[in-house]
Order: structure tokens, then sequence, then C-alpha cells
């Protein structure tokens, strides 16, 4: 079973976060702005990427529109992945804000960090060029996790050339390169993180070289194993890698690594994209297991000379532990899981929704031409929101309408107690009306915190 949250952390410190995951839940204030990645890589619109503030308050006159936009200072970065400098894993250091939002360039290489002193109206900082960081044999930034005491993790995807191997950039709170994480070769594919202090432990796993998934999909590069299946658990401390796991094909392409928000557990989970299923991990006898626990079944398509896989891009963990939601882009879902038994998730609820298969094609009478990619979970656990943009290459070949419309970003409310989501039919934020046309809407995080960012002590 889950470890129960409620521990006791009493640092007598007021740094950034909260001091526990169940004071995220009782303490905070209901979201009232996200930021959210707009793109504009791809679509044929010659504009610079930029970071979305979007109106979340209900109570607004401005509510579900975009009230501001923060554009990146050059064309084709990209933006992907994004997170904060610090949060709540840094909670006992004194004067630590958790104010500037690192966002990353995936297909440039450069990093930018936004200040957000201003929730409405953040201002562009700083930019950290390719070229330092491929001073340390780096490339294809990707997840951003802030670590202990201010510092900045970024799981880099590629050598300096986008070749593999990736490996690790730490950045100090200046937001200065202090240089690469780990030894190098520890490694060779990389894509997302997430570590638990309190076990010594973090967990990465693995998508591909940027030189392979930058162009686009191709089934040719999975069959010459140019793609990953492997988990790999580290000595946190020490920076190596401890034991890695092979998730075989039924493990393909693993991306999204969680583990459950309170300190003490040691159960997690990953979503294997290519494969469709997601692996729980736990530690046992003082080591590191994993075991399939959700299957998705690819269905036929008309037009698809192989059934269609579901395509679970992305999943987090409610701040309660309690349950694991998430989105299968292709055959349009919004799922959610029951993990009081984290070893046997039970399907609690889902939307049908865009993708192929979807039930749900509009919404507002705005078109779906997308399925559910990036989730976002309010600190309560009752609102889920979602956006529709995977990357720029694979939505052109996957969902061509995404270009031409842009994407939008949805809402469901959810009810814990029972475990149910219902689509706020009422609910849309449209990224395809923007002056200098239509965006394609990625990862969304709140100010004080989220589901798939912080991590505790």
């Amino acid at each position: 079973m889950a470890t129960d949250p409620h521990h006791d952390h009493d640092h007598g410190i007021d740094g950034p976060g909260y001091a526990t995951p169940q004071a995220a839940i009782e303490q905070s204030d209901r979201e009232k702005v996200a930021y959210v990645i707009g793109l504009y890589v791809g679509t044929g619109v010659d504009a610079p990427d930029f970071i979305a503030v979007v109106d979340l308050d209900p109570d607004s006159a401005t509510y579900q529109e975009i009230i501001e936009r923060v554009p990146m200072p050059n064309r084709g970065d990209e933006l992907h992945h994004f997170g904060w400098n610090a949060c709540s894993s840094s909670c006992h250091m004194e004067g630590l804000e958790r104010r500037h939002l690192v966002i990353p360039g995936n297909r440039s290489g450069r990093i930018h960090v936004v200040d957000t002193k201003n929730r409405r109206d953040p201002e562009l900082e700083t930019v950290i060029e390719p070229e330092a960081v491929q001073e340390h044999d780096l490339s294809g930034p990707h997840t951003i996790h802030c670590i202990p005491d201010g510092k900045i993790l970024i799981s880099m995807l590629g050598n300096a050339d986008g070749e593999l191997p990736g490996g690790f950039l730490e950045l100090n709170d200046d937001f200065e390169i202090e240089g690469r994480w780990e030894p190098p070769g520890e490694i060779e594919f990389n894509y997302d993180f997430w570590y638990q202090p309190r076990h010594n432990v973090m967990v990465s796993s693995e998508w591909a070289a940027p030189k392979t998934y930058q162009p686009g999909f191709d089934m040719e590069d999975v069959e010459a194993g140019n793609y990953g299946r492997r988990l790999h658990f580290w000595d946190w401390e020490e920076k190596t890698v401890d034991r890695t796991i092979d998730l075989g094909e039924e493990g393909l392409v693993p991306l999204e690594t969680r583990f459950l928000h309170s300190p003490e557990a040691v159960h997690g989970y990953v979503n294997a994209a290519l494969s469709s299923n997601i692996f729980h991990f736990w530690k046992e006898n003082g080591e590191y297991r994993i075991e399939r626990v959700i299957d998705f079944e690819s269905r036929e398509h008309e037009g698809w000379d192989m059934p269609v896989p579901a395509l679970p891009t992305d999943i987090l963990v409610s701040m309660d532990d309690r349950y694991l939601f998430g989105g299968n882009w292709l055959h349009g879902e919004v799922w959610m899981y029951d993990i009081s038994d984290p070893a046997t998730p039970r399907q609690a609820d889902s939307i049908s929704i865009g993708g192929y298969f979807g039930e749900i094609r509009e919404v507002q009478g705005r078109e779906l031409v997308a399925g559910p990619q990036m989730l976002q979970l309010s600190l309560d656990g009752e609102r889920l929101y979602w956006t529709t943009s995977l990357y720029s290459t694979w939505d052109d070949q996957f969902f061509p309408g995404e270009a031409e419309k842009g994407s939008v970003m949805l809402k469901a409310d959810v009810n814990p107690r029972k475990g149910t989501m219902d689509l706020d039919e009422e609910f849309l934020v449209n990224f395809g009306d923007l002056p200098e046309g239509p965006a394609r809407a990625h990862e969304i995080r709140w100010p004080d915190g989220d589901c798939s960012s912080d991590v505790w002590q």
C-alpha cells in the first residue's frame, strides 16, 4: 500500500513550496493562472515559440483566455517540457523562491529563464545559448527538475552532435552551468527522470537521440534499436547507475517517470508509449523491481496498415497518491486509475475524446484534430487539464490538422471521492486564433507547483 503522506517535516524555515504533499492539498488556493508552452515550430507561422499565460479564474472577465505571451528571442526552439528553479524539495531553504521558469528549446538547445514575479505578466530574464551547453558534450534539453538547495537538473537527450549518448546538465541558483551532473558514460539513451531523496534514488527513462526523433517517427528506427526500452535506477548521492532494467518488447519507449509524492514511498510508474503499457516499479528487499500493470490494446483503423497503438504519452499521480491519470494520444482517451494499492491499479473512469477513435469530436464548436497529450492536475485533485501537441514533426505525421487549426486546452472536473471525471464542455482555451496564426500547445505549469514537478525530502 502507498505510504501516508502525512509525515512530520518540521524544518522551521519558510522556503519555497509546501512542507508535505498533504499541505499542498490543504493550503493551496485554486489555480488562477496557468503557464503553457506555445509553439510555432512546424506550423508555417514565422514567429518564435512563447509561454502563454492562461486565465483560469472562473470569476475573471478573461477566464479561459490567453492574457499574456512571453515570446522567445529566436525562432525554431521547439520549447518542450519546462520546470521551476525551486520546489518543495528545497522548502528548508530560507529566502529561496519558486519564481523562475526554466524552459528548454529541445530542437535548438537553448535554455531560457523567465521571471514570474508578476504572475500574470512574466518576463524573459536570460538565455543560455546552445554553444555553452555543447561544451559539455550535451544537446537536446528535455526535463527540468529543481533539486535541493536551489540547483537545477536538466536531462539532455544527446551529445553535442545530437547523437547518443545523452546525460544530465546542472545549473546553479544563478542559472549558470555548473557542468555535467553525472560521470559521462553512465547511460546511452535519456528522457525523463524523478528523484526520491529519502531513498537516495533517481529513476530515468529513454526516448532516442535528437537526430532520431526530431525529423519524425520512423518504425525502422525502432526495429534498428534506435529507441529506448530501459529504466535506470541511480544512486542519487553518487550520481551513478545502480541498476538498469530492460523492459523488453512490452516496454518500448518508456517516457514519463513518476514516483508517488510521499517522500517515504518506494513506488512509482512509467508509461511505455509505443507498446502502450504502464509499468509499476517499487523497491523490495533493497532492490528495485518492475512489473507491467496496465495494457492498452491496439485498434484497427482504416488507412493504417497495422493496428493503431494507444500511445500513452503522459502520466501523473495525484498529490494524495490516490490516482494515476494519463492520456492516450492516438486513441483519444483520458483515463484515471485508482492506485490505492500501487501494485494493482483499478480503472476508475475515462473520457473518450479526440484522437483517432474519441467519441467526443468537438468542444464549443471547435473541432478536435488531435488526442489528449500533456496533462496537469489541480493540487486538490478536482480539475484535470490537458493539451494536444506532442512534438511538431510527430504532430505533422499523425495529426496534420494540428498545424492548420492549432491546439486546444481542455478540462475535466474530477470527483476524487467517487473516482469520476466529467468533461467541462464550457471550458476551451483555443490556441488556434492567435494574432500571428494557430499555435501548438504543450506542457502546463501552475505558479505554486504541481503534481508533475514537486518533490519532497
